[in-house]
């Protein structure tokens, strides 16, 4: 029996992949959210106002949907993002030199592509280490872009950002570069968003690089609209959550019964996304043992994406000892990048204004 030479080839394309891929999964598949899956829904649908932990978005069809939401034409942080890296990301490698890039909810890597340009052009070796809770996300682009760079090497890990960043494996490269870019950040409220830049700060060591994407304050009516999307994918979005509560824990939540409510608070300087339920109705979660009642107009936070105001968020990353070395923003200065580098936490780091002073 033959085999032809196009059939070998592809058996050993794909060897030579599956020989620079790893997928990790952190916990087993159906308990990727951890350990307290579904604690937090008791906890959030039991208060008031309720609430649900913007995680719970993010099944394997939820990630479709914010895959679209990113090319819609309202949603402006992602082609802005795009185009500062686009114009950025050569200097953003010869600043840190080769690199191990790790990324924090990678989803589909398509922003990533820029960087890993950039670090290929330089000659630089690549190693990637993407980070998402959809473990079909995760292989399905990794497996990709294994195919587009023949020398690099992937090693995914399906779960949290907590528990990654406590898991991180040694970097194989001379240095490495956190990258959470997409305004994920602006998801986090105050307290948490200082609990994850002191994980960040954990997880790196001295001379390490981070790399953030931030949204910053703009007029109401753009934001509003960036969530409010003429196509109605953000509210799909929105309302999948309840369909994947259904699957995850025996739920029964009418989708057809809840619409999507996002509005900028101007006082907390966030978006808000909500579901409000359209009458008085009851939900069971089976698998929590949970009764929750809804009455007429009342309302599921989903969601904040905070607008960041660039001074403050500069002063807060120093005092993680996460130390901005370089700046930079679109034209309309509606967004902006921002590379960290770690201080040695062996020292004791105070920062008196903008200078850090080491004792």
């Amino acid at each position: 029996m033959s085999v032809s030479k196009t059939g070998s080839s592809k058996v050993a394309s794909q060897n030579t992949i599956e020989q620079r891929l790893q997928i990790q999964h952190l916990q087993e598949p159906t308990l990727i959210f951890s350990s307290s899956l579904g604690s937090d829904v008791v906890k959030g649908l039991t208060q008031t106002p309720k609430s649900l932990p913007p995680r719970y978005f993010y099944d394997d069809y939820g990630s479709e949907l914010f895959e679209q939401i990113c090319g819609l034409p309202e949603y402006y942080p992602t082609r802005t993002e795009t185009a500062i890296l686009q114009k950025f990301a050569d200097e953003i490698a010869k600043i840190t030199g080769a690199c191990e890039l790790v990324e924090l909810g990678s989803g589909s890597s398509t922003k990533t592509r820029i960087l890993l340009n950039a670090y290929n052009q330089l000659g630089y070796r690549l190693r990637y280490v993407p980070i998402d809770v959809s473990a079909g996300m995760l292989a399905s682009s990794a497996r990709q872009l294994l195919v587009d760079y023949p020398s690099m090497f992937v090693h995914a890990l399906a779960g949290t950002y907590e528990l990654a960043l406590a898991q991180l494996p040694p970097s194989q490269l001379p240095s490495r570069m956190i990258c959470f870019i997409g305004s994920t950040l602006g998801n986090l409220n105050r307290q948490e968003c200082d609990m994850f830049l002191s994980q960040i700060t954990k997880a790196l060591e001295g001379g390490e690089y981070f790399l953030l994407g931030i949204d910053l304050q703009k007029p109401k009516d753009i934001l509003e609209a960036a969530y409010n999307d003429s196509q109605g994918v953000t509210a799909a979005f929105n309302l999948n959550m309840l369909q994947h509560l259904n699957w995850l824990l025996e739920g029964n939540f009418d989708t057809t019964q809840f619409s999507h409510w996002a509005f900028y608070n101007e006082k907390e300087h966030q978006i808000e996304m909500h579901l409000r339920s359209a009458r008085s109705q009851t939900v069971q979660l089976r698998a929590l043992n949970l009764t929750v009642n809804f009455a007429p107009g009342e309302t599921i936070l989903t969601e904040i994406s905070r607008k960041f105001n660039l001074d403050t968020i500069q002063h807060e990353l120093k005092t993680k000892g996460l130390v901005p070395q370089k700046v930079w923003t679109d034209p309309n200065k509606w967004y902006a990048v921002i590379l960290c580098q770690a201080i040695d936490r062996n020292y004791l780091v105070r920062f008196d204004g903008n200078k850090p002073s080491i004792k």
